[in-house]
């Protein structure tokens, strides 16, 4: 992995309290609009750590025909600029409360890499495992041959 202090938007962080990460997801929370009041960004925000013990963050994009993105997606492609794949815990809130991932962002983590199924998500009553989230991933097949 690049050296963090030299790569932009890379925190390293190590270990990290639950509290904190839902901290740094709610400070980038603040929707608004783009280019007409019914497209926006940043009504929901993501925080997540990796193995590596590095934080990265992304907010959502709610756009017209559905070619947005979530905030769960914003962060991992964050991630994913510095060849990290394994997420060791994740959190999403909107103004008021976490949010629970959708479907899609629950595929999007178990295939960046199957060990994201051990990723601890953060919901709005505790935190359960990915696996917990998504008992029958759609490409199961992956994940059990290795």
């Amino acid at each position: 992995m690049p050296d963090a202090k030299l790569v932009p938007n890379v925190r390293p962080v190590g270990p990290i309290d639950d509290a904190t990460l839902i901290a740094e997801a709610q400070r980038l929370v603040g929707e608004f609009a783009l280019i007409k009041p019914s497209l926006t960004a940043g009504a929901v925000a993501a925080a997540l750590v990796t193995d590596a013990g590095n934080l990265y963050t992304g907010i959502n994009l709610d756009l017209a025909c559905g070619i947005g993105f979530c905030a769960e997606h914003s962060a991992v492609a964050e991630m994913l600029k510095q060849r990290e794949t394994v997420i060791r815990r994740i959190v999403a809130v909107d103004e008021d409360r976490i949010v629970a991932p959708c479907g899609r962002c629950r595929e999007l983590l178990v295939q960046v890499d199957k060990r994201n199924m051990d990723c601890v998500v953060l919901l709005p009553d505790g935190a359960v495992t990915l696996r917990e989230l998504l008992p029958n991933a759609w490409l199961e097949h992956l994940l059990k041959s290795a």
